[in-house]
């Protein structure tokens, strides 16, 4: 079961975005990919995996749909009747997106939706993520983000949105909200929403290889490159960042050798090709302080000016927070607790972890285990689930 959900992640975006090119029908591609799961969670136990996992859902996915609308052109439907002749025909028109998943989330990041729910929509599908996990991503309840996904979905079909590539020309506009579906899909493979990992490296995998081919498309857009090697710098942090139980590293105790030197030299490269274009944004700012963080020991300075200038494009609390972070280790927990006092982040667990941490390091043990209990009873994670409790056992350590 374990190796069918691992296909699941790793091949229900390419499974929806072909059927979606296929189909033009987005409803009909997510029920023709759910039939084919399905129906793969039955067989496959007893037969084993096909040598082709993606190409057999593939094929049995458009089979379901094509019967699907078989029965349903009975009724003389002349859309269901034309979605079988765009069925039985081979794409051959050069689009300037060539993968078939890039495709679909630019189709996804369509202006007449809103950004959050081009995001939301485009994790769904791409993705494969839950709508749990989503809402967790976005830090919003579960019903409110099902409320955005179905939205999402009457608005296309109202619209008629059409399921393409958008010309060349306006590809840069559609790129804000595609960097951010690939981030989010990298921090929730980075630190798992839920589940008994902390990692889930095939979402990591998946972005980033979307990112390459995004960057490959893209070679011109600044913010590209720095998504990437934000990507890069933070995935070659992975190898330390559990223990051998699966339990969470953090980054002060992780060790620097098990660092993918190679990752680090390519998101290094990268930095430097944007710090010599001399237009930063708020992926390039990130992918800079991560770099500093390769390079230990670390520079603690010169990330709080980095957080300085991260806020100025993205005043947000989490970036905030992140910052007061580094002003513990510049101007000492005291000074940081100030800070995270002013924000306003009761639902985001680790807002609680690090007030708790931050009171621990001022000895105001009391405090400390009030703010991990809080923390505790926000984190959906396993493995930082039991860091935390550990820390509330014996905050003294």
């Amino acid at each position: 079961m374990r190796e069918i959900e691992r296909v699941f992640r790793e091949e229900h975006g390419r499974v929806i975005a072909v059927l979606v090119r296929v189909f033009g029908d987005l409803d009909l591609a997510e029920d023709a990919a759910a039939e084919a799961f399905a129906v793969a969670a039955d067989r496959w136990p007893a037969d084993g995996l096909p040598p082709s996992p993606a190409g057999w859902l593939i094929t049995t996915a458009r089979n379901r749909a094509i019967d699907r609308l078989r029965r349903e052109s009975l009724r003389a439907d002349r859309h269901v009747e034309a979605a079988l002749l765009h069925a039985r025909e081979e794409p051959g028109e050069w689009e300037p997106v060539r993968d078939d998943q890039l495709r679909l989330i630019f189709t996804c990041c369509h202006p007449a939706l809103a950004l959050p729910v081009r995001v939301a929509l485009t994790l769904r599908l791409l993705g494969g993520l839950t709508t749990a996990e989503i809402a967790r991503a976005f830090l919003v309840p579960e019903p409110t983000m099902a409320q955005r996904l179905v939205r999402a979905k009457t608005k296309i079909r109202d619209a008629a949105i059409p399921y393409r590539v958008p010309p060349e020309p306006e590809l840069p506009d559609r790129l804000r909200a595609v960097l951010a579906v690939l981030y989010l899909i990298f921090n929730e493979g980075y630190t798992a929403s839920s589940g008994p990992s902390l990692i889930r490296d095939d979402l990591c995998a998946e972005a980033i290889r979307l990112a390459r081919l995004l960057a490959e498309l893209m070679p011109g857009e600044p913010e590209v490159q720095g998504l990437l090697a934000l990507m890069l710098l933070i995935a070659s942090r992975a190898p330390a960042r559990t223990a051998a139980d699966g339990s969470p590293v953090l980054l002060a105790d992780q060790d620097t050798a098990l660092w993918d030197r190679s990752l680090i030299a390519e998101g290094q490269s990268l930095v430097r090709g944007c710090l010599a274009r001399d237009e930063p944004g708020p992926y390039q700012i990130q992918a800079a302080i991560n770099a500093v963080h390769s390079d230990p020991p670390t520079d603690w300075r010169q990330i709080v000016a980095l957080y300085d200038q991260l806020l100025v494009f993205t005043p947000t609390p989490v970036v905030a927070l992140n910052r007061a972070i580094a002003v513990a280790e510049v101007d000492g927990p005291a000074a940081a607790l100030a800070l995270v006092d002013e924000l306003d982040l009761p639902k985001y667990h680790l807002f609680h972890a690090v007030r708790a941490d931050l009171l621990r390091r001022l000895d105001r043990v009391p405090e400390a285990i009030e703010a991990y209990d809080r923390a505790l009873a926000l984190v959906e994670n396993a493995a930082e689930r039991d860091l935390l409790r550990r820390a509330r056992e014996d905050p003294r350590a």
